[in-house]
């Protein structure tokens, strides 16, 4: 069965595993006192060029995106994203919890991204400073995005300053944010504060680590609140020095965007393959700017596949199909001639 149902499904990156095994040796003091912690700080302020950001390990992207945002609005705040965004879609509610009742508001777009015109025409909508009306405070960016679409730094900035304007802060739900550096192939601050982003949810899960993500801010007054949260919320763990290893080995000689190139140059390759298959009904329904493709094709054909391929079926007639750096060329090949066998046989 060739994997292609998440990036969640991969192992740990052997680099991640060296790391933990190094950080099992002798003792170290508990709740981020350690000195794996410390150093983490220095290595997220090189990555990003950003001399005060701040690192807060966390245990999972559903904490990372909703103490980062619960830090950035009081409860009566509003966070704008898109209608997509894995906040409204997928997270339980987290950040109303932690957030103490705040709201999420969706602004459209195509491609799964907000539409500058429609924050700036939400915004303008918006009954500021009637406590009737939840205030809008902070703008969520998913990057890539949940259909696996990339803002680029220069459309970043055009969302940021708008909401700038009305004196709210930035988010990125980052959970495959290296997955974007490397394929827009710009510096990570480029899509982070350089952009205006005020704090991210930096995802490592997804591309090779055991069970580590982090908040990185580049605020000190969000910083200075998710101390508080952070513990607060039970993501202040014991042994913190062993998701401090994994996210500095993560950052370090660039191995994040090394995992992140394979993934996303594996699914090119599958992109194309499956883009030739468009006379046996096979289409792509969104551009492919990463590793993630969602596509339609024959029922008939998606069920013979289903006994060959793992993917997440999306409807009847179209798939979820994610590569990860696990994946190799030879995964791809024999997944594309799967495919085709599948819709020729079928079709």
């Amino acid at each position: 069965m060739i994997e292609l149902r998440s990036d969640n499904t991969a192992g740990v990156a052997p680099e991640i595993l060296a790391a933990l095994q190094a950080a099992n040796t002798g003792s170290a003091l508990a709740y981020g006192g350690d000195d794996l912690t410390a150093h983490l700080h220095d290595v997220v302020r090189t990555v990003f060029e950003h001399p005060t950001a701040r690192a807060f390990p966390v245990t999972s992207g559903t904490a990372a995106n909703s103490l980062a945002l619960s830090a950035s609005t009081p409860p009566w705040g509003a966070v704008l994203c898109h209608p997509s965004a894995h906040i409204v879609t997928a997270e339980g509610g987290a950040t109303s919890m932690y957030g103490g009742g705040a709201v999420m508001q969706g602004v459209g777009g195509s491609h799964a991204l907000i539409d500058p015109e429609r924050l700036r025409s939400a915004l303008d909508k918006v009954r500021w400073g009637d406590p009737h009306e939840s205030q809008p405070s902070v703008l969520s960016l998913t990057l890539p995005s949940d259909f696996g679409t990339l803002y680029r730094p220069d459309e970043i900035a055009v969302l940021t300053g708008i909401a700038r304007e009305r004196g709210m802060r930035v988010h990125v739900d980052g959970a495959r944010i290296a997955n974007a550096v490397a394929a827009l192939g710009c510096s990570p601050a480029d899509v982070t504060w350089r952009a205006g982003v005020d704090v991210l949810s930096l995802g490592a899960t997804k591309n090779g680590a055991l069970s580590a993500e982090a908040i990185v801010v580049f605020d000190d007054r969000i910083a200075d609140e998710l101390v508080y949260r952070t513990k607060r919320a039970g993501h202040v763990t014991s042994k913190m020095r062993f998701q401090s290893a994994q996210v500095t080995a993560y950052l370090t000689d660039e191995l994040w965007l090394r995992l992140a190139a394979n993934s996303n140059q594996r699914m090119a390759e599958l992109a194309t393959e499956l883009a030739s298959l468009a006379p046996y009904g096979v289409r792509l329904q969104e551009r492919v700017d990463v590793n993630m493709a969602f596509v339609e094709l024959p029922s008939t054909a998606i069920d013979a596949l289903a006994s060959e391929v793992l993917f997440y079926r999306m409807s009847d007639t179209s798939a979820r199909l994610v590569t990860s750096w696990q994946t190799t060329a030879e995964d791809v090949a024999a997944a594309g001639a799967r495919f085709r066998e599948a819709v020729t046989r079928t079709g």
